[in-house]
């Protein structure tokens, strides 16, 4: 059987940051197991690469902001640009109940210090955002400094520093059960290809981080969504920094990514394998009757359905991570149920998850919020229908 300090489970950008910050601080003979043929075959390929600061939670503002000081030093600390372009999001509100839902996160936002957040009038959003239909937008929100990453350049520079540490990346490896002695520990993995002797267990399993949890006897509330997105084909009257702009309302959005536009609109989804990434016909007719509608110069645009895919959010019952050791086995360490913000806050949760595994609690931020027992407890985080 051979021996890991550190076993992570998921070799995503969660796993791969969790492993780079366990490395930076000094922790050695880490490995990651992954299922997948190799990097971004999983969630964090399918991501559209959006990052935001604008929540109406103080935990996710602040795991934002220490998420922003990070990418702004990434280059300089991987080797590899994260692409992070600060085009801002642009909030539209249809109606006075939007806009004061608006209103009430930026009061928010402005306590916890993201103060470049501000509200707009349909004059200034028009400025912002000359292609939108102004018809029954009554005003909205916007930050400058949210905007857009690249996921699998995050995800590139944690593994490439991460193996210049030494961490270890077994690809094609499947997790098939976790082992626990008598005192409630994680001591063994056993893969499909072999068995590891374990210290330290880290569930970055993303969408599939239940499964994962139950080989432990741990019960986790993350499920799985699917989530889809649409594509134009080629498409240049749209520029590359427009603000990516959402109706509060309904959730539809749109971005333009490698000159073509992302169409997104998050209607219930359906559980599934994020490996399959056809898109339901139905929906795509729908969601491009939307942009035509809400967006003119789209009518121009051609759709090219074979490119677009869907992928998967591992959502937790109040929409935000879970952080820390599992209840009742004190070595397994869940980094899960981002509910969609994973790709855009985990250099933040890498870092504060290195930190409690090898100090025994968080120092960057007060984590508190994201502790793996508040469901039990009856204290889970409020949810926002807008942020």
């Amino acid at each position: 059987m051979r021996p890991a300090a550190v076993a992570v489970v998921g070799g995503g950008v969660m796993g791969a940051s969790v492993a780079y910050h366990l490395a930076l601080r000094g922790q050695r003979d880490v490995v990651i197991l992954d299922r997948g043929d190799g990097p971004g075959s999983g969630s964090t390929g399918r991501a559209t690469g959006g990052y935001r600061a604008q929540y109406a939670t103080a935990i996710n503002v602040r795991l934002s902001l220490l998420a922003r000081e990070k990418l702004l030093r990434f280059t300089e600390e991987t080797g590899v640009d994260p692409g992070y372009l600060p085009a801002g999001y642009l909030w539209l509100a249809a109606d006075a109940a939007e806009l004061e839902a608006l209103r009430a996160g930026r009061e928010l936002q402005h306590a916890e210090g993201l103060r470049e957040a501000v509200e707009v009038s349909p004059e200034e959003i028009a400025r912002l955002n000359p292609a939108i239909g102004l018809e029954g937008v009554v005003g909205g929100a916007f930050c400058p400094s949210d905007g857009f990453i690249r996921p699998l350049g995050i995800l590139e520079g944690y593994l490439a520093a991460a193996g210049r540490m030494g961490v270890r990346v077994e690809w094609g490896v499947e997790v098939r059960g976790l082992r626990r002695d008598a005192g409630g520990r994680v001591v063994e993995i056993e893969t499909s290809h072999d068995s590891l002797a374990v210290a330290a267990v880290v569930n970055a399993a993303g969408a599939w981080a239940a499964a994962v949890a139950a080989m432990a006897g741990v019960a986790l509330p993350v499920v799985p969504l699917r989530r889809q997105v649409a594509t134009t084909g080629p498409f240049d009257l749209l520029p590359a920094d427009m603000p990516m702009t959402i109706w509060a309302g309904d959730g539809f959005h749109l971005r333009v990514r490698d000159g073509r536009v992302l169409l997104l609109w998050p209607t219930p989804g359906v559980a599934g394998d994020p490996f399959e990434a056809s898109v339901d016909p139905a929906w795509v007719t729908a969601v491009v009757a939307m942009a035509r509608s809400r967006v003119p110069v789209l009518r121009r645009a051609t759709i090219d359905r074979a490119a677009s895919w869907a992928g998967l959010y591992e959502m937790s019952p109040d929409r935000h991570a879970i952080l820390g050791a599992a209840p009742g086995c004190p070595n397994l360490y869940l980094v899960n149920g981002s509910s969609g913000h994973g790709v855009m806050h985990s250099p933040a949760l890498g870092q504060l998850l290195a930190e409690i595994i090898c100090d025994g609690r968080a120092s960057a931020l007060d984590v508190s919020a994201l502790d793996p027992s508040r469901f039990e407890r009856g204290m889970p985080n409020p949810i926002s229908g807008v942020l």
